[in-house]
């Protein structure tokens, strides 16, 4: 996985729902093609979106609880969440101007 904030079955509570910002979550695998080829993509947003966005990813073969409790089943799965709500659901691999489109909503 990348230099993305990796997100865990223990740290995610925390880490993300009760964060001060939106978190975007890269759902991925170490096995996952399309996972591999989002990562750059998403690791160049949370440059771009620094202080205004906590990014990070979830290996869903090591963190099947959060994988579980937000019933992940494919993978890239992107998820949104502000103030511990779900604001926006992607799977698939996605073209960098939908994510944006989906960040900007909710900033």
């Amino acid at each position: 996985m990348s230099s993305l904030q990796e997100f865990t079955d223990e740290n995610f509570e925390k880490e993300v729902i009760q964060a001060d910002l939106p978190v975007l979550i890269d759902f991925g695998a170490a096995w996952c093609v399309p996972c591999k080829k989002l990562e750059p993509i998403v690791t160049e947003l949370a440059s771009e979106y620094l202080g205004r966005i906590k990014f990070g990813q979830v290996d869903v073969g090591k963190s099947t609880g959060v994988a579980a409790r937000f019933g992940i089943m494919s993978v890239p799965t992107i998820l949104l969440i502000k103030q511990g709500q779900v604001k926006e659901h992607i799977t698939g691999l996605v073209a960098k101007k939908k994510l944006i489109e989906s960040i900007e909503k909710h900033l």
